[in-house]
C-alpha cells in the first residue's frame, strides 16, 4: 500500500514518456524520499524491490505491453529475486532505476535492474517474473504473441539458469512442508 499512489502516478506519467521497445532499457529518474528510508537515514533495504517494481512498470507501459497484458487479464508476479548492495542511497539523493529484460527460460522472463547514482551502480538485482491469469501461468509463447518476439541474440546467461534451479521451491501442486 505504501507505494500505491506513486505506482498510480507512474502508470500515468509513463504514458507521456518516450515509447520504448520491450527489449530496450528503461531509465527512471527517482529521488530518495523520507518514506523510503530507515533509521540509518538511507534507502531501506526492503524498499529496493518495491521501488524496482516501478522500473518494470515504466518499461511495460512505455513498450505498450501493460495495456495488452491488462486487456487479457494478465498480472505480473515475481517468482524469484536477488539483490546485491554496493553503496547506500541517502535521503534526497537523486538516482535512476535502470531496467532491462536479460532473457527467458521455459517458465520465466528475467530482468536485471540497477539503482544508479553519480554514474555508479549502487545496487543490482535479478528477478525471474511470470504473468498469471485466472487460468494460471501464461506461457511465454502467449506473451510473445501479444508483445512481440524477443531479439534473436537475447540468450539468458548460464548463471541465471543455475540460480533459478538452485533456489526453486516445489510447484504449488506439490507439498512444500516446513521442516528445519
Amino acid at each position: 500500500m505504501h507505494l500505491l499512489l506513486r505506482t498510480l502516478l507512474l502508470l500515468l506519467a509513463s504514458r507521456r514518456r518516450r515509447p520504448l521497445s520491450l527489449w530496450a532499457t528503461s531509465s527512471l529518474k527517482m529521488r530518495v524520499l523520507p518514506t523510503d528510508i530507515d533509521v540509518a537515514m538511507h534507502l531501506n533495504n526492503g524498499m529496493y524491490f518495491s521501488l524496482m517494481d516501478l522500473g518494470r512498470f515504466d518499461l511495460m507501459v512505455r513498450a505498450g505491453a501493460w495495456d495488452r497484458m491488462r486487456a487479457r487479464g494478465w498480472s505480473p508476479v515475481v517468482n524469484l529475486e536477488t539483490i546485491t548492495f554496493r553503496k547506500s542511497l541517502q535521503l534526497w539523493q537523486a538516482y535512476t532505476i535502470e531496467t532491462k529484460i536479460v532473457g527467458f527460460d521455459e517458465k520465466a522472463i528475467f530482468f536485471e535492474q540497477r539503482m544508479v547514482a553519480d554514474s555508479e551502480v549502487y545496487a543490482r538485482a535479478y528477478l525471474a517474473t511470470r504473468l498469471v491469469s485466472a487460468r494460471g501461468p501464461v506461457s511465454n509463447e502467449e506473451i510473445f504473441a501479444e508483445t512481440g518476439r524477443p531479439p534473436t541474440g537475447l540468450v539468458l546467461p548460464e548463471f541465471l539458469h543455475r540460480w533459478r534451479e538452485e533456489n526453486a521451491l516445489p510447484s504449488t501442486r506439490r507439498p512444500a512442508p516446513h521442516l528445519w
